[in-house]
């Protein structure tokens, strides 16, 4: 049997641990968990009710084109449906990203040392060479990423807020990287963690100016979503129609495209969700304070705190019934915002096994 060396070389992508498998493991009764970066609260009643009501029509296939919910999100961000990509979560559209730019193994993909775990992923998939840039300030080093672009590159990742480290690049200095980047190098801007911020949306005018640029968001962190895997992609309408050419059939389920919609209408749950986040990064970056650990402050909804042997610390609070997140970092734990209550109860636990 013959397998591609580029898929042998590949890890497979660790999810966070479940609760189910966590309480079966250990025989546990509760558990916490605070590893995904997922939003805490229930999902708001106007999905509850959405979902309840797409739930008659399961047995048909969904509309594989998503025209309402590309009508929706066509109208929440003023944007055409021609420049909209739907995905099974967002990182469906990066690996349709990558599908369409990488051809041979030459080809060059960039993204940040410190950046999210499926870019090196779909990059390797598809054998193409990973060209990884040092993080600045654990964050992307956009003059280092401007430096290593050659004329092999086909594509460039970049998070914003970044995921694990939180950390968020300036608009003007995102504006100047896009300016100095050649028109045939497709830029991707992942803004997964976008409605977390105050700060103005700038992307939507960007997709005017540059046609080599795409942005990716999901309904999975602030719209409460990540059961259900929705996402998308912006971009101008060419790329669209080559991302649409690879996709899956299908690859957005009746349901989802019914609870995104309702998401998108319910202004009070992504408000309330918001504010949540706020007073729950306060509460993470107060009690790491507390227990004097060090912290890189977060625009997203986790935190990634600095700890002695991280591995055993993450074992420990598995014992306790707490999930947190290992990552890429040597010394460091990513902790996602939870509710109040679980946030307490997470520190009660920490300080216990520090």
């Amino acid at each position: 049997m013959h397998i591609c060396e580029s898929i042998l070389s590949l890890n497979c992508y660790q999810a966070g641990k479940p609760i189910s498998e966590l309480k079966r493991e250990l025989g546990l009764d509760r558990a916490i968990k605070l590893a995904s970066n997922e939003n805490p609260l229930p999902i708001s009643n106007k999905v509850r009710a959405a979902i309840e009501q797409a739930m008659c029509e399961i047995g048909r296939y969904p509309d594989s084109n998503g025209f309402e919910l590309k009508q929706a999100i066509s109208k929440h961000l003023s944007v055409s449906a021609e420049q909209i990509t739907l995905g099974n979560g967002s990182n469906d559209v990066l690996e349709l990203l990558a599908r369409i730019s990488v051809c041979c193994a030459s080809d060059e993909v960039i993204f940040s040392q410190y950046a999210f775990v499926v870019y090196p992923l779909v990059t390797k998939a598809l054998g193409a060479k990973a060209v990884v840039t040092p993080a600045k300030d654990f964050g992307h080093d956009l003059d280092a990423m401007r430096l290593a672009i050659t004329h092999k590159t086909r594509l460039i990742f970049i998070a914003n807020p970044n995921n694990p480290t939180g950390t968020l690049l300036e608009a003007t200095k995102i504006y100047k990287f896009l300016l100095q980047v050649p028109r045939s190098v497709i830029v991707v801007l992942d803004q997964a963690y976008i409605e977390y911020l105050d700060d103005e949306d700038h992307a939507m005018a960007w997709l005017q100016e540059f046609d080599n640029l795409v942005v990716t968001r999901t309904f999975s962190k602030a719209y409460g979503l990540a059961g259900l895997r929705v996402g998308y992609a912006l971009s101008n309408p060419e790329i669209a129609d080559y991302l649409n050419r690879v996709r899956q059939p299908f690859n957005v389920n009746h349901i989802a495209q019914s609870a995104a919609i309702a998401a998108l209408e319910d202004k009070d749950f992504l408000h309330q969700s918001v504010i949540s986040n706020k007073q729950g990064l306060v509460q993470l970056a107060s009690g790491f304070e507390a227990l004097r650990l060090s912290y890189i402050p977060s625009s997203a909804n986790f935190i990634a705190v600095k700890v002695d042997n991280p591995s055993a610390i993450y074992q420990a609070l598995l014992k306790k019934g707490f999930i947190v997140r290992p990552v890429e970092m040597q010394g460091y734990l990513r902790v996602s915002v939870g509710t109040k209550n679980e946030n307490q109860a997470f520190f009660s636990a920490l300080k216990s096994v520090l």
